[in-house]
């Protein structure tokens, strides 16, 4: 495909199957195709057979390169469909087809290794009929080195054709037989795939920027051919006096011959497309080094022995070996060893990640500092990086509803051009004007008008932005969101895990008399053989462990060595624990009884809290969640916990305002810790202590009010009111659910990244709005000029050319957002 006009006949040719909806993206040359199967078990359903024979009909080829299962089957981080009125749906993609193998010896392949050549151009089934001549703008190397050598020769042989039709110095005796001689190879074989393109279009009825191209030159060079062996122009001693204007052009002695303008446009129009080929490929790097990241191959563990073996034989459950600076081959829970992460590649984090025995990993992460073993979770394309590539993949063929203009004109555009150029000819003839300048005219038209940058303007922006976001970490579900973040003014940041880290810690120890350190090691003592949440906070506190610290040594018994020793441990559901906590003081063992959880049940084992209610009660009153301490019954001290506020939140949330987005925090927990955190981040507007669905209604509000809303969250409870949203981005690391019902996947846990989000999405929508004025502006501005006969048909070669280049360079700006 070479132009707007030929997605558009694609897509119509699609369309027509029962049940088919297809996009079709021109830079990647894919159609990402959605099946619908009707109610009626008696109604056809389109197969990949009648998908291929469709894009054949319009006169291209194709090759199934992937078949998704319906949606609601496969655990993905991307929503196949909306459709409420179907039974099941199913997706898949179609590439453009090409003759033979591709450099590896690959056909038609599945999965993601298919998704992964499609995008770098390299699916190609053998036995297809379409030559690689045929099309010149598709992203494979091979079609480059093609494109290269046609210009490299054309280049070479318009020079001297261009000097000698322009410098009327050089121009000696017979001097115009050596330009047809030279203009002559250009013409034909370096303007064969123009010329084959366009022949291809019109046996199938139809019409594309080739036919332009194709019947400009040939008018050119025809005219000239004409006026040099029956016009008089072959008269040996004619010279030729160049002109900017066409129309000043004719002296009335003989007809002007037109091989420079014939041979400057096909080499024009080849150099454009070669820098254009070359642009699509760097457009697309992102994603090809995304799929590229995930191992090639594996050391798994068979029988306790190391096998390796390629990455396509691992299966679930299997156990693999990851030793420092390997990559960690698929997702999957660490079983033995402690490393650190390098994430970056996934993530855009920097800092690594510790994980120990019970962590989860994912693939294409690199262990650091340690080896591992890790057990296998995902494999294959249900692992996070084929999600993330599935992903981006669907939303780089997409369309933004902003493209839907250029579609509708694309369509019409060159039968149009057509029309306005035998129309321009007819209204010169009819002026009075001679044929040479009505001839003129009618070619400038034909080839300023070539409506690639129309083609290119969307898609081309949509490749750069949402490759550039997975470099980041920001996954883009759909070309339509940008449009959404556009009109967003709202933002609704969830609190737990979102805003704050998700999980308790120690924030204070108040003590009346008893040293805070004695208090706090002796609730962490007790509170180290309870799972509670609360209780795990206690004990890292007490014990003082963090990443950096070492684990210390333990005895045979078990107990680390130098720890107190706790007996007759016992706990009360919802109320708190027990223990009799012995320590050693210079030989002499201690034990005593010590209690932890609330005043109330604290009460009811005889201890006496009165000292200590009044800060229990305030540190409550906050926001914070509080537990007593006592031994020897009397109370000793308060115990304040918190979900700490994430370092990075308050820099977030004025990044948010900085857009002209308005924060507000809605959360289920109550009422104090939920001001606490906002006050700490600089947020004013709260809504708390909502179940998931009062979570939707506190939306639902918000919009009724006139506000357009984005939705920031991690949880199950979020998931509806990001779907409910008018822009939904959740946290990376929260559950699958939320990722399911987001428009945008943030793939680290800092809410900063939300930000960043936004402002990729505005800036890729920019960028394609830029790119569809020019392409509009540029063909409303010159084909007037060329019908008055203002405007060189070799200027308007030039002109054209320039526009596909300089929509793509536009585009390629976003690789360098930050």
């Amino acid at each position: 495909m070479t132009c707007a006009s030929c997605v558009a006949r694609v897509e119509k040719r699609l369309g027509r199957l029962p049940g088919v909806t297809a996009t079709v993206n021109l830079p990647l040359e894919q159609a990402h195709v959605t099946i619908t199967t009707p109610d009626d078990p008696t109604t056809p359903t389109a197969t990949p057979a009648d998908l291929v024979a469709a894009v054949r009909a319009a006169g291209y080829d194709a090759t199934p390169t992937r078949s998704s299962r319906p949606a609601g089957e496969r655990a993905s981080l991307g929503r196949e469909t909306r459709s409420g009125h179907a039974r099941s749906t199913g997706s898949g993609a179609l590439a453009g087809g090409e003759h033979g193998a591709d450099e590896h010896g690959m056909g038609a392949m599945g999965g993601m290794d298919a998704r992964e050549h499609a995008l770098s151009g390299h699916t190609m089934a053998p036995g297809h009929d379409m030559d690689p001549d045929e099309d010149t703008s598709a992203p494979t190397d091979a079609r480059g080195a093609e494109l290269r050598s046609r210009l490299v020769v054309a280049a070479v042989l318009t020079v001297p054709v261009v000097l000698l039709s322009m410098v009327p110095a050089a121009q000696f005796t017979g001097w115009q037989w050596v330009v047809a001689a030279l203009a002559l190879p250009v013409v034909t074989w370096a303007a064969w795939p123009f010329h084959r393109a366009a022949a291809r279009a019109a046996r199938h009825g139809a019409s594309t920027m080739d036919t332009l191209v194709s019947i400009g030159i040939v008018a050119a060079t025809g005219w000239s051919l004409w006026a040099l062996l029956l016009g008089g122009a072959g008269e040996l001693g004619m010279t030729m006096m160049p002109s900017l204007w066409p129309r000043a052009a004719h002296d009335g002695s003989s007809p002007e011959l037109y091989f420079e303008v014939a041979t400057v446009v096909t080499t024009f129009l080849l150099a454009g497309r070669y820098a254009e080929h070359r642009s699509r490929r760097r457009a697309g790097d992102a994603l090809r080094a995304l799929l590229d990241l995930g191992a090639k191959d594996v050391a798994v563990l068979r029988g306790g022995t190391e096998v390796r073996v390629p990455i396509g034989e691992l299966e679930v459950d299997d156990e693999f070996v990851v030793r420092p600076g390997e990559k960690v081959a698929t997702d999957g829970v660490v079983v033995r060893g402690e490393s650190a992460l390098d994430t970056s590649l996934l993530t855009g984090e920097p800092v690594p990640v510790d994980v120990a025995p019970g962590d989860e990993v994912t693939g294409a992460t690199i262990s650091t500092t340690g080896s591992l073993v890790v057990r296998a979770t995902r494999v294959g394309d249900d692992t996070r990086l084929a999600q993330i590539g599935r992903l981006v993949a669907t939303a780089q063929t997409g369309k933004a509803p902003v493209q839907r203009l250029a579609d509708r004109v694309s369509a019409v555009f060159v039968p149009v051009v057509l029309v306005l150029a035998v129309g321009t000819l007819v209204a010169w003839l009819l002026s009075g004007a001679d044929a040479q300048q009505a001839f003129t005219a009618a070619v400038a038209v034909l080839i300023i008008a070539c409506p690639c940058a129309l083609g290119l303007a969307t898609p081309t922006a949509l490749l750069v932005g949402t490759g550039r976001g997975a470099q980041l970490g920001i996954l883009i579900k759909g070309p339509e969101i940008l449009e959404q973040t556009r009109a967003v003014d709202t933002v609704v940041l969830d609190k737990t895990g979102t805003v704050t880290e998700g999980r308790m810690t120690v924030v204070d120890v108040l003590t009346p008399g008893t040293s805070r350190d004695e208090v706090l090691r002796f609730a962490a003592a007790v509170e180290r053989l309870s799972e509670h949440p609360i209780a795990r906070a206690v004990a890292a506190a007490g014990t003082g462990s963090g990443p950096d610290d070492e684990s210390p040594a333990t005895g045979a018994d078990g107990v680390a060595i130098g720890s107190d020793e706790v007996h007759e441990f016992r706990t009360y559901a919802g109320h708190g624990v027990t223990g009799v906590v012995r320590t050693a003081h210079a030989g002499v063992g201690l034990g005593r009884r010590v209690l932890v959880g609330r005043p109330a049940w604290l009460a009811e084992q005889g201890v006496a809290v009165d000292g200590l209610r009044e800060p229990f009660d305030a540190a409550e009153a906050d926001g914070a969640t509080a537990v007593v301490v006592a031994w020897d019954g009397s109370a000793r001290g308060v115990v304040v916990l918190r979900d700490p506020v994430k370092e990075s939140s308050h820099e977030a949330v004025a990044q948010l305002r900085d857009l002209g987005l308005r924060p507000v925090l809605l959360t289920g927990d109550n009422e104090g810790a939920a001001r606490a955190a906002a006050r700490e981040v600089g947020i004013d507007d709260v809504v708390a202590q909502v179940l998931p669905a009062d979570k939707v209604a506190a939306v639902e509000r918000l919009q009724a009010g006139g506000a357009r809303v984005a939705m920031v969250g991690d949880g199950v409870n979020d998931a509806a009111a990001l779907a409910q949203a008018d822009l939904g981005l959740a946290m990376g690391t929260g559950t699958d659910v939320a990722i399911e019902a987001a428009d945008l996947t943030l793939v680290r846990g800092d809410l900063r990244s939300a930000a960043q989000a936004i402002r990729l999405s505005r800036a890729t929508l920019r960028v394609i709005r830029q790119n569809l004025f020019w392409a509009f502006a540029y063909n409303v501005a010159a084909i007037p000029l060329a019908a008055l006969g203002l405007l060189n048909p070799m200027i308007a070669g030039a002109a054209m050319a320039f526009s596909s280049v300089l929509v793509v360079g536009n585009s390629l700006r976003l690789r360098r957002f930050t």
